[in-house]
């Protein structure tokens, strides 16, 4: 793991509008550095969004942070990663992936982790806004 990129992106749970629990504990550990984008598109999952890398000029809006402690990276990065799915049950194909990703802050590039959704998106709408505490379900 790369463990010189300290930066999160988030655009679900974990983004401060939601106060879900997850959030109280990365915003112990990180500190918000505020608004950002990455490129992608948004899914609407039903109980949550899901996020895919695309090719196209189509953005995910979220929020950027940055860990407070360097050298406890390593260990609060796998409790999220917990959280997300990425180490899936044995036998059980991961939800989500952790990759590095380009996210833009005040149109300045900043490489963050990102969690990619995992899964299959065919068939699921789409969050066209890119912005899911703008987004309510038809």
């Amino acid at each position: 793991m790369n463990t010189s990129i300290t930066q999160l992106f988030v655009y679900g749970s974990l983004r401060s509008g939601f106060r879900n629990p997850a959030y109280q504990y990365l915003s112990r550990y990180f500190s918000l550095a505020g608004p950002a984008v990455v490129k992608g598109k948004l899914f609407d999952k039903g109980t949550y969004p899901v996020a895919k890398a695309t090719s196209e000029e189509k953005y995910i809006i979220g929020e950027l942070y940055g860990i407070n402690n360097p050298e406890e990276f390593s260990w609060i990065i796998e409790q999220l990663d917990d959280y997300e799915g990425v180490n899936g049950e044995e036998g059980e194909k991961p939800l989500y992936k952790r990759e590095t990703v380009v996210a833009y802050q005040n149109n300045k590039p900043i490489e963050a982790w990102i969690y990619w959704y995992d899964g299959e998106v065919n068939g699921l709408p789409e969050i066209a806004s890119g912005d899911v505490l703008q987004y309510s379900p038809k």
